[in-house]
């Protein structure tokens, strides 16, 4: 179970890696070569989707993953029309961050019948924006404002909002391709607020960043963006990973 393992790294102290693969940006034989790649690094998680999908071939695409890798393939999805069970796991977002009710609950209401009658399995995640400098896809198709990355009590309060509520995971994210990441301070501020898995991405482009976003209290981090451009970079964020085991 994705959740158990998300669990887990709290209770076991460790870290996790999960890489973000756009269907739009990543398919065929570079689609092959970058799930031999995660398996090869020992990649924890596969998210697969993201805010506009064209790609029409999405759900033979998983089946194409799972060809090459037995990493479980959670989908992350940008909107209903995201959803296949063809993957292991979903991601059942809720826009907390936002005010547009669409994202908060209107999309989920026509994904939930069938992801119920599906053998996903689904993790309530309560996903919040923050400004990473620049306007992301996300921000534009959610038609939302992000957090201001230096505005840590609205975090804050979100995320004690989002556990209370009941969700089981918080996925603070900067945005694909983000100028940068969520800061240290805001991840670490809402970490010693919350018990539940704090999944973090966006703007994490280096091993530097990575770190950083570890020692701060991301129990797992999500890189996409940069291992489109380098796939070589995928080694070594797997060596910041393996320095928490």
């Amino acid at each position: 179970m994705v959740l158990e393992q998300l669990e887990n790294t709290i209770n076991q102290g460790k870290k996790k890696l999960a890489l973000l693969i756009d269907p739009d940006k990543t398919f065929g034989n570079k689609l092959t070569q970058m799930a031999l790649d995660a398996t090869k690094f020992h990649v924890d998680f596969i998210f697969y989707g993201g805010s506009l999908i064209n790609n029409a071939h999405f759900a033979n695409e998983i089946l194409r993953i799972k060809e090459f890798t037995k990493i479980p393939i959670v989908l992350f999805p940008g909107s209903n029309m995201q959803v296949s069970d063809n993957a292991d796991a979903i991601l059942f977002l809720s826009l907390l961050s936002s005010r547009n009710a669409e994202y908060l609950i209107g999309q989920q209401v026509v994904a939930a019948p069938f992801v119920r009658n599906s053998n996903l399995e689904s993790i309530s995640t309560a996903y919040l924006l923050v400004d990473g400098g620049r306007i992301t896809t996300a921000h534009y198709m959610s038609n939302s404002l992000p957090i201001p990355s230096d505005k840590p009590e609205i975090a804050i309060n979100t995320a004690i909002a989002a556990e209370l509520m009941g969700f089981k995971c918080i996925y603070l994210d900067a945005g694909s391709g983000a100028m940068s990441p969520v800061p240290e301070d805001l991840i670490y501020a809402v970490k010693q607020n919350v018990s539940i898995p704090l999944i973090v991405g966006g703007g994490i482009n280096t091993p530097e960043k990575l770190n950083l976003a570890y020692n701060a209290g991301a129990d797992v981090a999500v890189i996409g963006t940069s291992i489109e451009n380098d796939p070589s970079l995928l080694k070594d964020f797997a060596k910041i990973v393996k320095s928490f085991a």
